[in-house]
């Protein structure tokens, strides 16, 4: 920019008989000035010195006022006198003073870019913020948290002037208060739009259109949406706070000012970092499992959603914060599309090949796996979910609690309601899935270990046991032990009849090896069975063989003792002595052990080893 350079003194007036009193603060102020202009203008051995630093400081405020008591004078001047040939010098002297100082502004702007970096102004300003034109502040005790452990980042940055911003609100309050405002606006938005462009670019920030967006394969598109879910967070609360502050302080002599010139810098940014998830959430057949990436999506900007007002509070931010809101229910929109998307798979699910051994069928995991992660996002899907009401006819809501009660008796959300229904419509899938199995006893056990699936995933996760509470894990777990008792009673009744009723009572050597026999007969037959079935739940396996341990092993116990000499005879084999009894039953529902039978294993046989079960979930975070 061109300097106007005004060395020599200005043309002698004829003086008139009396000096004005404004002629003479004029004259003084164009002395003043004139002498640090032709200073910080001219050639100098030193190239590093400069008037807005820490050696000048002084001297610097010292111009400042002086630049603003000319613009005063020049005023009252013209008022008096107005074809005083002072005026015409005194303008082109200000215009020196101001090409002087915009070209400052530019410099402190970019020397020191590193100390007005806006996560650096933002941890510095954080308890100073100046936003007291707007009703809300950022203030919160998670932020608060945020910036005291981000304090130690202004460190990093010493090599810059910690005078700079305010030696840029000194410069700007100069050039405002004397008609120059555009010009120091013009410098401050092209060096701060840049800074924030280059910032939103390092945190891979990218603009990309609807039909980008919707030609991006999954991989592609969650590899986006991870690289955006930190982003955002960053840039809210450290790029465009920072931003805020940093307009706060320099123009804050000028509200209309710092509304413009935030917004100029920060909206085209900001724009393009919120729009992305609703273009994301517009693209069709998203399969459920998808659900969870749009989730975090929406947690995110839904936690920044109280800073994001306060920080773009301008009328001219409007664009802004409706394109947050546009965004959370585009991903709400999406949430309970893929969730309707999730219960009609439920529904449409018509596997009938049976789980081997009883255990859990791969739908009950896949639905449990899937509602515990949904859990965790508890306060998202609360907002999502909320006025939702379920459509689908069958089962019926009111068949929750196998009672007359309605489901919002029994839940205390919405969501709680529509998680308990998923449960009810995947047990009622899994109930179908047991007619296949030829032996009644099996299937009863199958829907035995696939309630106590239920009800274990229930209770180990905090998400779900709060939304369902404890009546319903509890009224639950009665029904597991209702399946395992009809299970009981239909694979082992036969063995449990086939002993006496009163194992005290002594009987003829005949009849007891009869009995015996025909006792020894029933276990072998019931063992063999169910070699190859399995109760994957350790605590049911257990409450499973304790319960036959105490039905069998007493009874059998004491009717050996008490006949010992009738079974004694005549070469009687006892196959199954009480102890052995109780070692083949602790050998039982571990799954497919080889071949054998009870027949063949040696008395006091040990107890077997459980095979794990892995579960891989089919959703989920991953941060």
């Amino acid at each position: 920019m061109g300097k106007h350079l005004f060395r020599s003194s200005p043309p002698q007036e004829k003086q008139p008989a009396h000096q004005t009193l404004a002629e003479s603060a004029v004259q003084e102020c164009i002395s003043k000035i004139n002498t640090v202009i032709s200073k910080w203008t001219s050639p100098s051995p030193s190239s590093d010195a400069h008037l807005f630093s820490t050696n000048s400081r002084r001297e610097a405020e010292e111009f400042a006022e002086a630049v603003r008591h000319l613009h005063i004078t020049m005023h009252r001047l013209a008022a008096v006198n107005p074809s005083s040939e002072k005026l015409v010098y005194a303008q082109n002297l200000m215009q020196s003073a101001m090409n002087l100082l915009e070209s400052e502004f530019h410099r402190v702007l970019k020397e020191n870019r590193q100390y007005l970096d806006p996560e650096c102004v933002s941890v510095r300003s954080y308890r100073s913020s100046r936003f007291a034109s707007t009703p809300t502040s950022v203030s919160d005790s998670e932020d608060e948290t945020f910036y005291e452990e981000n304090a130690a980042e202004e460190h990093r940055f010493s090599g810059g002037d910690s005078d700079a911003m305010d030696d840029l609100k000194m410069i700007a309050d100069c050039m405002i208060s004397t008609g120059y405002a555009k010009e120091c606006v013009k410098v401050y938005k092209t060096v701060r739009r840049s800074i924030v462009d280059e910032t939103l670019h390092g945190l891979a920030v990218e603009r990309f259109t609807l039909h980008q967006v919707q030609k991006m394969d999954w991989d592609t598109l969650e590899s986006k949406i991870r690289t955006w879910l930190p982003a955002v967070k960053l840039a809210v609360r450290s790029l465009f706070f920072g931003e805020r502050l940093l307009a706060d302080h320099v123009f804050s002599s000028s509200l209309n000012i710092v509304e413009s010139s935030f917004t100029d810098i920060t909206q085209e940014g900001a724009l393009t970092l919120f729009t992305f998830p609703e273009n994301a959430a517009k693209i069709k057949k998203l399969s459920p499992e998808k659900m969870f990436r749009f989730l975090d999506m929406y947690e995110s900007l839904a936690s920044l959603f109280v800073e994001i007002e306060s920080i773009f509070f301008f009328d001219s931010a409007a664009a802004v914060r409706a394109q947050v809101i546009n965004s959370l229910a585009k991903l709400g929109d999406a949430a309970r599309l893929m969730m309707t998307d999730f219960e009609t798979a439920i529904q449409k699910e018509t596997s009938r090949t049976p789980v081997v051994g009883g255990g859990v069928h791969p739908l009950t995991r896949y639905v449990m796996n899937y509602l515990s992660f949904l859990a965790d996002y508890d306060e998202s899907i609360a907002v999502i979910f909320e006025n939702w009401q379920i459509t689908s006819p069958s089962p019926s809501p009111e068949s929750f609690a196998g009672d007359d009660a309605r489901p919002e008796e029994l839940y205390s959300s919405p969501v709680s309601v529509r998680i308990a229904w998923v449960i009810l419509l995947t047990l009622c899938k899994i109930d179908g899935k047991a007619q296949p199995y030829k032996d009644v006893a099996l299937s009863y056990l199958f829907l035995a270990n696939n309630l106590q699936y239920v009800v274990v995933k229930v209770r180990s996760s905090p998400g779900l046991k709060v939304l369902l509470g404890e009546d319903w894990v509890v009224r639950h777990e009665g029904k597991v032990k209702q399946y395992a008792e009809k299970f009981e009673k239909l694979a082992w009744g036969k063995v449990v009849t086939s002993l006496p009723e009163n194992p005290k009572e002594e009987i003829a050597p005949e009849e007891a090896r009869e009995l015996f026999g025909r006792f020894n007969d029933e276990f072998e037959a019931a063992y063999r069975k169910q070699m190859s079935w399995v109760v994957p739940d350790p605590k049911l396996r257990d409450w499973i063989k304790i319960s036959l341990s105490g039905k069998l092993v007493p009874v059998c116990a004491e009717f050996c003792e008490v006949n010992r000499f009738g079974l004694g005879g005549d070469g009687f084999n006892v196959r199954y002595t009480p102890e052995d009894i109780g070692n083949y039953l602790s050998d039982l529902y571990f799954g497919s052990r080889g071949s054998g039978s009870a027949s063949t294993k040696g008395s006091g046989s040990g107890s077997g080893t459980g095979s794990s079960t892995t579960v891989k979930s089919r959703g989920g975070r991953s941060h």
